[in-house]
């Protein structure tokens, strides 16, 4: 059976899917460059609930979180099956390892989910199930889930933590910054210390980054977009070798890197 990586990509704005840019047709290539998994299991920045919740619904919708966007965007959709065997399965991993874990039967994909999966695997025939980060817990324990859910890849199962290397969407609106904006030393700072230490497999560093990284407050006000690449990174194994896989930027002050971990 084949052998997953895990993988952690950055999703940046929904307008991905509309605007060309090396993020975009980074992701768009994603499905060609992986052996085709029996399913996906993402871990959104944009399903930050109290504690770990697996989603069970065996057809779940699009969910459409995100305002004042060109209405074409609303129009998407992303009809993939959902997969309850893999979530009761997802869940069984996450309990195992000490978390309590809840199941949510009706929840839908939201966009941290479907913007990539709609770029990688344009089809939607590959079954998905989220699992959620929580912003109240630690660095530490989304790595820790990302841990128990290591078995998975060898189920042919592909792991997928979708956020942001850095995320401060103040500084896009404040500064009116487009597209194409050129990209300031505060956030490429950051990201060049993330390559760094993901590189040399200083887990204690990347885990602490928010806090010793340099300028890491500044580009995560909030943990929320970084904690996927914790749980991808556990998942990735205990002597996981980090690869990025892709380093672009777009509205400046959002990195798009993405990394795989086997």
């Amino acid at each position: 059976m084949t052998t997953q990586p895990a993988l952690f990509v950055s999703h940046g704005s929904p307008m991905i899917v509309a605007e060309p840019g090396a993020a975009r047709d980074f992701l768009s290539g994603l499905g060609d460059m992986l052996a085709r998994p029996a399913a996906i299991l993402v871990v959104s920045a944009h399903h930050d609930m109290s504690g770990a919740v697996v989603t069970t619904a065996a057809h779940p919708g699009t969910i459409h979180d995100f305002g004042g966007f060109p209405e074409a965007l609303y129009a998407l959709n992303y009809p993939a099956p959902g997969a309850p065997d893999l979530a009761a399965r997802v869940a069984a991993l996450v309990a195992g390892a000490g978390v309590p874990v809840q199941t949510d039967p009706v929840r839908g994909f939201d966009h941290g989910a479907w913007v990539p999966l709609l770029l990688g695997w344009p089809a939607a025939d590959i079954p998905v199930v989220q699992l959620s980060i929580s912003s109240e817990h630690s660095p530490d324990w989304h790595y820790r889930i990302g841990q128990a859910l290591a078995p998975l890849r060898a189920e042919n199962v592909l792991v997928i933590g979708s956020g942001s290397l850095t995320h401060n969407l103040r500084e896009v609106f404040v500064a009116r910054r487009t597209v194409d904006s050129p990209t300031p030393d505060w956030v490429s700072v950051f990201a060049d210390w993330m390559h760094a230490r993901l590189s040399a497999g200083e887990t204690r560093a990347v885990l602490d980054a928010i806090e010793v990284a340099p300028e890491g407050h500044r580009n995560h006000p909030t943990p929320d977009h970084l904690l996927p690449l914790f749980t991808a990174l556990g998942a990735g194994g205990a002597d996981a070798t980090a690869t990025r896989l892709h380093h672009s930027y777009t509205y400046g002050v959002l990195a798009m890197d993405a990394y795989s971990f086997d």
